[in-house]
């Protein structure tokens, strides 16, 4: 089927109460129309065009790519309006779905039903039962049962406000006929705008079948008006996200405190604690556990893994055997070969660890090469930074650093070295030898110590 797809992203989004353009506010780590956009990528060759208006430059600037269309809506003057923007750009023999950047959650599956009734001639509405039918158009039907047309809600009727069959504005119909009933839509309502929605009594009128696919998940047709809405589709979103990971194997202590803002793929007997929050591109291997609060974004975590509670790990990779935490943070351009760890309060970044080695005290490791079979002692960090310029440490196999060690860059320290604690090293330190730098220790005998003099 010859398919285009319009989306309508030209709202302002007033109640949002942001200088945000409201289809650019993220659900998910993405913005709300990146969501839907991914949906309509899922029809293969279809034509995407979005509708844009308010802070149009802003959300076409957000999303680059060239196969997107990009329609200007200068005044909003309603739905109607919106897609009568993007029809002269539609061949007559290709079929429309018409979609909402600001309804994020809609399937797939459920846009492909409509899809069938638009192949064979018909217009085709998405509509859902609400117990609460409040702000909706609602769908009128005739005495045999079927559609006659749609009220918005500010025009409705007494009578017409209790019908709980409510339309979603999801649509899809013939591109010739859509035509058509635009261009013969007027703006004689409450609201002063031109409604796609009567589109459906003009083909009623011109004797053309109108079918219901009716949804039978309702939130996948929510869309967002303030922020209240918008952190409640956030929960409903996470809800599928964690029903997805459950599914393909992975262990969630709680799923209602799960956040995958990305993708996650996960190995067999993956375990991941509360409050875990996963963004970007997610890699877990094989019985990794992942503890509460950790933060991890664009990382791959081998198999074997204990990620303690309270890390944050980013753009790094890590090894199998691996521990961590807790209380650590892991940077980006950080590698964690096999069998490392890597203690509480301990800061590493744009550093390879090498196999078995150890860090595992409130240490900083910056710019650094470490070796395999490396201790690293409590307090230990590397002087990368002289206030112009960033240095490299290198550390050598077998190396071990004593407790409270600067080791100012650039510095080598070489295999099998022994660092005495308390040492500052601003020279390299030859291999197999112990380097330390200290003061000579003193003790003054009768010293006093100091005391308040009493008033």
């Amino acid at each position: 089927m010859n398919l285009s797809i319009i989306i309508l992203a030209a709202g302002q989004g007033t109640r949002m109460r942001s200088g945000l353009p409201k289809v650019l506010h993220p659900l998910g780590g993405r913005p709300l129309l990146g969501h839907v956009i991914d949906t309509a990528r899922g029809f293969d060759g279809a034509e995407l065009h979005v509708v844009i208006g308010h802070g149009a430059e802003r959300v076409r600037s957000a999303f680059p790519d060239p196969d997107v269309h990009w329609v200007i809506q200068d005044q909003q003057l309603g739905t109607g309006h919106a897609v009568a923007q993007v029809l002269p750009g539609i061949a007559d023999d290709r079929a429309i779905v018409v979609m909402y950047g600001d309804v994020p959650l809609i399937r797939h599956a459920t846009l492909d039903a409509l899809l069938a009734y638009a192949a064979r001639g018909d217009i085709a509405l998405l509509t859902a039962e609400l117990d609460q039918p409040t702000g909706y158009g609602r769908i009128v039907r005739d005495n045999d049962g079927h559609i006659a047309g749609i009220v918005e809600e500010k025009d409705a009727s007494d009578a017409q406000r209790l019908i709980c069959e409510i339309n979603t504005g999801f649509m899809a119909a013939p591109a010739g006929r859509l035509r058509g009933w635009v261009a013969a839509l007027d703006n004689d309502n409450a609201q002063g705008e031109f409604y796609l929605t009567d589109v459906i009594a003009l083909a009623v009128a011109d004797g053309v079948t109108v079918s219901a696919v009716s949804t039978q998940d309702p939130h996948e047709i929510l869309g967002v008006n303030d922020r209240l809405q918008l952190a409640g589709l956030e929960r409903r979103y996470q809800h599928r996200q964690a029903e997805s990971c459950m599914q393909a194997g992975v262990t969630l202590i709680d799923p209602a405190r799960f956040d995958l803002r990305g993708s996650l793929q996960a190995g067999h007997d993956v375990v991941i604690d509360v409050n875990a929050v996963l963004e970007g591109d997610v890699v877990l291997g094989d019985r990794t556990t992942i503890g509460p609060n950790v933060v991890l974004r664009d990382t791959s975590i081998g198999d074997d893994v204990a990620v303690l509670a309270n890390c944050v790990i980013e753009e790094a990779i890590i090894g199998s055997g691996v521990r961590i935490g807790p209380f650590a943070r892991i940077r980006p351009e950080t590698r964690l070969a096999d069998h490392s760890h890597v203690g509480n309060f301990v800061e590493i970044k744009k550093s390879d660890v090498g196999e078995g080695s150890k860090i595992n005290h409130l240490s900083y490791i910056g710019d650094t090469s470490v070796g395999h079979g490396v201790n690293i002692g409590a307090g230990t960090i590397t002087c990368n930074y002289d206030g112009a310029s960033k240095h490299r440490t290198v550390i050598g196999n077998d190396v071990f650093i004593g407790s409270d060690t600067q080791l100012v860059a650039p510095v080598e320290v070489k295999d099998g070295a022994t660092i005495g604690a308390g040492s500052t090293i601003t020279r390299d330190a030859p291999a197999g030898e112990l380097t330390l730098s200290r003061a000579p220790q003193q003790t003054r005998k009768g010293w006093q110590r100091p005391v308040k003099k009493q008033p």
